[in-house]
């Protein structure tokens, strides 16, 4: 398999641990954190994806220019 496969697994397996540290540890507030958020509206939640990738890229630029 080619190394960016490698890669992308690697960062889609860490997103996996990272989404489920909340669940895990406070299934109550998950719950009701959930909760919240399936009453907002599309275009809400849109912006939360939106700021989410956002911050992604900014952490991933800044790591490959810091190390």
């Amino acid at each position: 398999m080619n190394v960016a496969w490698h890669d992308f697994l690697r960062a889609v397996s860490l997103v996996m641990v990272i989404e489920g540290v909340l669940p895990f540890l406070s299934p109550t507030r998950a719950r009701a954190v959930f909760a919240h958020l399936s009453t907002r509206d599309d275009r809400v939640l849109r912006t939360i994806g939106f700021l989410s990738m956002l911050g992604g890229l900014l952490a991933l630029q800044l790591i490959r220019w810091f190390l």
